[in-house]
């Protein structure tokens, strides 16, 4: 297949060749498994999500035109699935399953279209949230932080001539490349590419996820971004997020029903999926939390994915709890995905080697690394950390406590309560790059 001149691309862009979001499959996997749960079981709930951005140094509102934003969050609007697609989704097997979607899910699936949005300024920052029903709004969270991150990098590229975009692509290529030659000196390696959300661009993701496909082999597993799977015969990858024990948690009546919520969500998700995608997410309200009062019945699950704590602290905690259920780590798997860089994935997979199985879901450092690349100084193409969040469920502010207390979000008073309900330890503050 012929490769794309991703710097001529660029210079001479067009809108309409290049829409950033192309198509509604060009989102995270995990969103239509959550999906479909949704709207099989909660489709009267409201849900909002709310962008939020962590790096409060970079005022995107300062960076990102307005009209810009808008044209290409109204283009993701007209967008819907396509005949192929829904083909694709009804006919294909993913983890090993075949029709994993059911039959009358799929046929609400075909008019699916994105709801309205809110867009306002504040302080140098976009005010951007997507009020309405759950099972429309959760699909806006990947196309919105990819309009977003995407415009950034168009923006600090605007000035760039073809030789300089030429040696910034050709740069961020050979970055990318010794990556990957380093990931391929290591035996047995499962990785797999979690980058939409907060990529350079979706032609830059595309042309990462093809070098790991030549590059490390049948090392890598699979990518999360559906569009890139089909177009590239690749697995699909990804299980669920922390929206749905923020919902569960937002909608509980008691502190009981408030406590039990991360274990209610485990429950709902095992009537529709088993087998490999019974992988726990369980810092939502702190992995010290979820572990202590969790159920003997959460052990028997495949594997954890520790998503904010440090790797090899937070992977050893969960290999202690497995083996005080009376459960062998090496049957069990763990999936590492925060903010992982090359060094993160060679010292946890030599921490863990031999005690356990072991994935990595490689994101933001593998799909937006463009620090040092640019010809000319520049900090407007090093990645930030911007997340789109629930930020109310029916009316209720919704929370997230996390193993990082950087990355909690919600109102301040409900954070304090939650706190107060799932307790501070374990929560340790590291800094958030991406």
């Amino acid at each position: 297949m012929a490769k794309t001149d991703i710097a001529r691309r660029v210079y001479n862009h067009t809108w309409k060749l290049d829409p950033i979001v192309r198509s509604l499959l060009d989102t995270d996997f995990y969103k239509l498994l959550m999906l479909q749960m949704i709207w099989g079981m909660y489709p009267k709930v409201d849900a909002t999500f709310t962008l939020i951005n962590r790096t409060t140094s970079v005022r995107l509102a300062d960076e990102i035109d307005e009209g810009e934003l808008r044209e290409q969050l109204d283009h993701a609007r007209t967008l819907r699935f396509s005949k192929k697609e829904m083909i694709w989704l009804g006919g294909n097997t993913f983890y090993g399953r075949k029709q994993i979607f059911e039959p009358e899910f799929l046929a609400w699936l075909e008019d699916f279209r994105l709801p309205n949005y809110e867009l306002s300024r504040r302080d140098g920052q976009y005010v951007l949230s997507f009020p309405g029903p759950w099972m429309y709004t959760t699909l806006w969270e990947i196309p919105a932080l990819a309009i977003i991150n995407e415009l950034r990098s168009r923006a600090a590229m605007r000035s760039f001539g073809p030789f300089a975009l030429d040696v910034l692509y050709a740069r961020a290529k050979a970055k990318m490349w010794d990556k990957t030659e380093r990931l391929k000196a290591l035996p047995g390696i499962r990785i797999s590419d979690f980058g939409t959300r907060r990529r350079h661009s979706f032609l830059w993701q595309r042309w990462c996820v093809e070098a790991l496909k030549e590059g490390i082999g049948d090392a890598f597993t699979g990518t999360s971004n559906v569009l890139l799977a089909m177009d590239n015969d690749l697995e699909a990858l990804g299980t669920n997020a922390h929206e749905l024990p923020m919902v569960f948690a937002a909608l509980a009546n008691s502190e009981e029903e408030l406590r039990e919520a991360p274990y209610k969500v485990l429950q709902d998700w095992q009537r529709y999926y088993g087998g490999n995608l019974l992988i726990v997410l369980p810092d939502t309200f702190g992995t010290a939390a979820f572990l202590r009062d969790a159920p003997d019945w959460i052990a028997d699950w495949t594997g954890f994915r520790p998503d904010s704590a440090p790797p090899i602290e937070g992977g050893e905690k969960i290999l202690s709890w497995w083996r005080e259920k009376g459960k062998d780590p090496k049957q069990k798997l763990l999936i590492f995905s925060d903010g992982l860089e090359v060094e993160t994935i060679e010292e946890a997979y030599r921490h863990f080697k031999g005690k356990v199985r072991m994935s990595f879901g490689w994101g933001t450092n593998l799909t937006n690394d463009f620090e040092g690349c640019a010809p000319t100084e520049t900090k407007s193409l090093d990645a930030i950390s911007l997340v789109c969040k629930v930020s109310e469920a029916n009316g209720r502010p919704a929370v997230k406590l996390s193993d990082n207390p950087a990355k909690a979000t919600g109102d301040e008073k409900e954070i304090k309560r939650y706190l107060r309900i799932f307790g501070e330890k374990g929560r340790v503050e590291q800094l958030v790059k991406v």
